[in-house]
């Protein structure tokens, strides 16, 4: 799957926040994204960067619990190569 050609706008802004380093994830089976603080408006967009595997939290955390979220490598190829200091594998 060439995920750069299916997301949309909203979906790369998102996964350009969580590179920037400005969102959290909570820790569950449907994470929930938080971008500078803020519940992220469309959390389906956020379920969908988490089961994609194109974010995901820096470390573990109790059950919902808000930790930092981290671009997977597959989310940084998704913005074609964007670099990120924490990079998940």
């Amino acid at each position: 799957m060439d995920v750069r050609t299916e997301l949309n706008h909203r979906e790369r802004a998102t996964l350009r926040a969580v590179a920037e380093g400005h969102a959290e994830i909570s820790c569950s089976c449907e994470p929930d994204l938080f971008v500078d603080g803020l519940a992220c408006c469309d959390q389906h967009t956020a379920h969908r960067l988490a089961h994609l595997g194109l974010v995901a939290p820096a470390r573990g955390g109790r059950w919902g619990e808000r930790v930092p979220a981290l671009l997977t490598e597959a989310g940084s190829m998704a913005l074609g190569g964007l670099a990120s200091p924490g990079v998940a594998a």
